[in-house]
């Protein structure tokens, strides 16, 4: 029998790819879908199977990490090889907007999945994970090793909900483990992440349809990789014997401001033309610099990322303007309709 994997956050950016991942490897795959008036499966949309179709290998449930007794249920009825919790509310900046809601799907809902776990006595393995985030304000390189000092209501509910996976881990034996993921990115990244804003501007200003961008701190740091390569990183986790916590990233950092100039410059642009800056978009305390130490997952789990800075940029463009193009078939009008939606 094949193994069944139950993902939280499959309609994400890692969801979706993660999903990718275990079908190609022969997984069943169930994900949690929470309820929406309009349709959010957008990424997984080209993998999906109709229920009504004989044995499809792809389902998606209705459950939210904010309803434990929905979390237990799903558990019961899959009884899982394999959990992972992707699900968050994981925009920093929003965190700061909404910190109640935040803390409630992050730490309390990984609690609730924890419990339902550990309740139930349903034997699986547990993938958590958690956020470069957590270091915050602590010098680079960051390890396993590294204290926390998180800096926004997001970082501090996954440092909650990381710690509360290790002490069930410690607690109750769980094979828990926990991937500490540094930014990764991809074509299907949220365009209101900043390296998605700066991909889809760039697109947008090359067809003529955008004139500036905006955007805060330009000297932030981070350790940005493939998103695809970081879900292989999870699924490798769960297939060790003994379970640990893993730093994933690439080793390097950069500044957004080099995001930035490379992303108009792959473009054939002038970034210093277009792009303008906009204190709204500064965080009430920020992080400096994230930098992995990511020396035990190529240890261990023999992971190393494939794609570099400079080739991830590149991907996001060349996505950003081809979607451009192929909206922009139906007309302009078409386009802008397709923006505001």
């Amino acid at each position: 029998m094949s193994k069944r994997a139950l993902l939280t956050g499959i309609t994400g950016q890692d969801g979706s790819y993660l999903a990718e991942l275990l079908l190609a490897k022969g997984y069943e795959v169930h994900g949690l879908k929470r309820r929406s008036s309009s349709f959010n499966s957008a990424r997984i949309d080209h993998i999906y199977e109709d229920v009504h179709q004989p044995g499809p290998r792809l389902q998606l449930h209705y459950a939210d990490l904010a309803d434990g007794s929905s979390l237990t249920r799903l558990l019961y009825e899959i009884r899982p090889n394999e959990i992972y919790n992707l699900g968050a509310q994981s925009h920093v900046k929003v965190s700061f907007e909404i910190p109640e809601y935040t803390a409630d799907v992050v730490a309390l809902g990984t609690i609730r999945l924890l419990e339902a776990v550990y309740r139930s006595g349903i034997k699986c393995r547990f993938y958590q994970a958690s956020s470069s985030e957590m270091y915050g304000s602590t010098p680079p390189p960051q390890s396993e090793n590294t204290p926390f000092h998180p800096r926004s209501p997001y970082a501090c509910a996954k440092a909650h909900a990381h710690q509360i996976t290790v002490n069930y881990r410690e607690s109750y034996g769980l094979h828990a483990s926990c991937g500490i993921l540094f930014n990764h990115e991809s074509p299907r990244r949220g365009e209101t992440f900043v390296t998605r804003k700066v991909t889809r501007a760039v697109a947008c200003i090359k067809r003529g349809l955008q004139q500036q961008l905006y955007l805060g701190n330009l000297d932030a740091r981070r350790d940005w990789g493939y998103a695809p390569d970081y879900v292989r990183a999870m699924w490798l986790m769960l297939q060790q014997e003994t379970p640990g916590d893993y730093v994933i990233g690439t080793g390097e950092s950069h500044s957004v401001r080099d995001f930035v100039e490379a992303a108009f410059q792959y473009a054939g642009l002038d970034w210093r033309d277009y792009v303008v800056i906009d204190p709204r978009y500064y965080r009430p305390a920020e992080v400096d610099d994230l930098r992995a130490n990511p020396s035990r997952a190529a240890r261990v789990l023999k992971w190393r990322s494939t794609v570099d800075f400079h080739q991830l940029v590149r991907i996001m463009v060349d996505a950003d303007v081809a979607e451009v193009d192929r909206t922009l078939k139906g007309g302009r009008e078409a386009f802008l309709t397709s923006a505001a939606t």
